[in-house]
């Protein structure tokens, strides 16, 4: 037996105080397999030992949610007996090492989330960050994470309909890859991971175990080095062909009452399937290890436990129904084994060639995992401000030029036409507009999804940055007529055993939980990933948010393509002209400095609400928010997108014209509205006190501001497409 010293320890990401407390709970000394175990179960991926007390103020509850966090994934209610099932995960440090795999099983996992809880996946979204185009490693990850989503995604047969792509420097060594998937079920067919009963048999299924993967949720849970290569064993590899199998298998058996408990095997595979489903019923659970369908010879129980290999499930079934479970999974082509059963033991008992190999008390595993209180320092609100007076005058049609044609504006047309938006047939709108619509199959109504972050915001002030990520992303689910239900959240923060990386985490917690809480807006499930950084350079914080809303009647779809000529646009919400952390800064004079626009939560609400009504009452042609860019951007967006132009006003109470079309103030949104509607639009804002601006029009062909700036919208769409063909 391999004698357990301090080398070993940290190779299994484990500190001597963890340690310790390892041969406390078990009152002796671990073998080398109950250690792979608890290092498994007590990284951060799996035990979120540094992120729990924060998450614990999020907003988890509301009349639309019916299974918050704990669970594979979150589920809400749309009315109908109908319910979305929805979650982000990260597979960050994965696709930095292999980027095709690392992608694809990202999106496999999360679809493995999803369809876990009873549901069929219906849409993808993704969130992915790159470091500078410039940097060396930079085109070929992004073409190879690119590249692994849609094969995943387009094998399968699940459409991939939003998402957002960005370059940083901050990624040049850590990028991100967020995948979030979202599922149909019917409320009284939701299935869960508790475990329940005693013998009742556990069962695995799908694809057999390899060695790929072992300690990969390990290795997410530590910083890169100079060695990052050398750890390509540890990333999965996918399959999106067998998982259709498996999800249709699953889908089979669970239209009867065969399945007691059901969970993936994801992060840290058999292990923490095992665990968490014998961890929520308070039960034990004995495998036979020997038993355990293997493609790879001689593998070791500690391998089988730690194998992260892909396509693969566990579930505990009612007795009596093991026939009736594995006719179907063969019928399907996938393996079907009783690899073991529930006890009253409270244990983990792993058995191999009828001798116990290990054996761990489950809450030594779960509720006694270590929770930590890490000190965090508070960020200091930055007294660097903008004088726009110091700075070399710049033409606003050349500010715009430049903002459309940088990495972070053009058109990404490129990516998405890589991947199936359409299979289905339920795709009502795809990515490109402020949200992706997916119609629910056979009936009148849809949901409407997206997904957001803003990290200088959040590097800058993270209370503000917080906030105002779930304020924009509420932004483009009302931008085309969804009333916004619930999120999930994807939390890529640095190491956090740095105060201000911890510092970072907490504060960009409290302001998304703040907007949350105001706009109902609850957190139904989420990922932390931490550690995202090498040779102790952190990345900036990275906060995503994957929301979801819905849209009862999809009779008139909105977006934010102008619908025709001399309609009148219309500004919703206050211009102060907040250049700070701005796109313009940036983008024209390579500037990061100052605090983000301040989020006024009151008016995000009252905007957006009466927004979403106007939208609902057939008032308004398109729409679309205005955010990264500020409105000229967004002006912008909407030509190139419908080929149609305007003329704008310039204001007439004007201090810079550059701030007044640059600034990224809030709760503001562009209206198109008909000149028979109006009078009525502005009846409506009128009566509820809302701050509005009639602006321009529409009009053929030009992009005009008056006495400023007048562009073909053909040379402003070729500006904003000719970076991808330049790269």
């Amino acid at each position: 037996m391999m004698r357990i010293n301090s080398k070993i320890i940290e190779k299994h990401g484990l500190n001597e105080e963890e340690y310790k407390n390892i041969q406390k709970l078990l009152n002796r000394n671990p073998n080398l397999l109950e250690l792979g175990i608890f290092s498994a179960m007590w990284n951060e991926h799996c035990s979120y030992k540094s992120s729990k007390i924060h998450l614990k103020k999020l907003p988890t509850k509301g009349k639309q949610v019916i299974q918050g966090p704990g669970e594979n994934a979150g589920v809400i209610d749309i009315g109908d007996d109908d319910a979305i099932v929805f979650k982000i995960e990260s597979h960050n440090h994965p696709s930095y090492i292999e980027p095709y795999q690392g992608a694809a099983t990202g999106v496999g996992g999360i679809l493995r989330d999803v369809f876990t809880m009873g549901a069929r996946p219906i849409a993808l979204l993704n969130s992915i960050h790159f470091g500078s185009p410039s940097h060396h490693k930079t085109k070929s990850l992004l073409n190879g994470v690119v590249s692994g989503i849609g094969g995943y995604g387009n094998c399968i047969g699940i459409p991939t309909v939003a998402g957002e792509t960005k370059f940083n420097a901050t990624y040049n060594e850590n990028i991100l890859v967020n995948a979030m998937a979202v599922g149909h079920a019917k409320k009284n067919k939701i299935f869960y991971s508790k475990a329940k009963g005693i013998n009742k048999s556990v069962v695995y299924v799908g694809s057999k175990t390899g060695r790929d993967g072992i300690h990969g949720a390990s290795m997410a849970s530590a910083e890169f080095d100079e060695n990052s290569e050398e750890k390509k064993p540890t990333v999965q590899v996918g399959d999106p062909f067998t998982e259709k199998l498996l999800l249709e298998a699953c889908l089979e058996l669970m239209r009867d009452d065969s399945i007691i408990a059901i969970q993936d095997m994801g992060a840290a595979g058999l292990t923490s399937s095992s665990v968490e489903m014998a961890s929520k019923g308070s039960l034990g659970i004995e495998l036979e290890l020997d038993k355990v369908p293997c493609r790879e010879e001689n593998m070791t129980p500690y391998e089988m436990m730690l194998s992260e290999s892909q396509e693969r499930m566990l579930i505990i079934l009612e007795d009596g129904k093991e026939d009736h479970a594995r006719k179907i999974f063969k019928k399907w082509d996938l393996d079907f084994v009783v690899i073991g059963k529930t006890t009253n033991s409270k244990n983990i008992t792993l058995k191999y060639n009828n001798k116990i190999e290990g054996e761990i008390p489950i809450e030594a595993l779960s509720s006694k995992a270590p929770i930590y209180e890490r000190k965090w320092t508070k960020k200091p609100i930055s007294k660097n401000q903008i004088d726009l007076k110091k700075l070399k005058k710049i033409e606003i049609e050349d500010s715009l030029i430049k903002i459309l044609s940088s990495p972070n504006h053009s058109n990404k047309n490129w990516i998405t036409n890589q991947y199936d938006q359409m299979v289905m047939c339920d795709t009502a709108q795809r990515s490109g507009s402020d949200a992706a619509i997916i119609r629910i199959h056979n009936k009148d109504k849809a949901i409407a999804v997206s997904v957001d972050s803003s990290a200088n915001y959040c590097k800058s002030f993270p209370i503000s940055g917080g906030k105002q990520i779930v304020c924009e992303n509420w932004r483009n689910i009302i931008s085309v007529g969804a009333k916004p239900l619930a999120i999930t959240n994807c939390l890529n923060f640095g190491n956090p055993e740095n105060s201000q990386i911890m510092g970072e985490f907490a504060e960009c917690l409290q302001g998304i939980s703040e907007a949350c809480k105001f706009l109902d807006y609850p957190v139904v499930s989420g990922n932390v990933s931490f550690y995202n950084g090498t040779n102790k350079k952190n990345i900036y914080p990275t906060p995503v948010i994957g929301g979801v809303g819905l849209i009862q009647n999809l009779s008139n779809p909105i977006n934010h393509l102008f619908k025709k000529d001399n309609s009148i646009i219309i500004l919703v919400g206050k211009t102060f002209g907040h250049l700070g952390q701005s796109c313009f800064i940036k983008e024209n004079y390579s500037i990061n400095e100052g605090n983000p626009p301040e989020v006024n939560l009151k008016n995000e609400r009252e905007n957006g609400e009466n927004v979403l009504s106007l939208i609902q009452k057939n008032l308004v042609l398109s729409a679309h928010d205005v955010s990264s860019g500020g409105l000229l951007v967004s002006l912008s967006e909407m030509s190139i997108a419908s080929n149609l132009g305007v003329k704008i006003q310039k204001p007439k109470k004007l201090t810079n014209i550059n701030e007044y079309f640059f600034g990224e103030d809030q709760s503001r949104y562009l209206l198109e509205i008909s000149a028979d509607h109006l009078t009525r639009v502005e009846k409506n804002l009128k009566e509820n006190n809302i701050f509005y601006e009639l602006i321009g029009k529409t009009q053929k062909k030009y992009f005009e501001i008056e006495d400023e700036m007048k562009l073909d919208v053909n040379y402003l769409s070729k500006i904003n497409n000719q970076w991808y063909y330049n790269y």
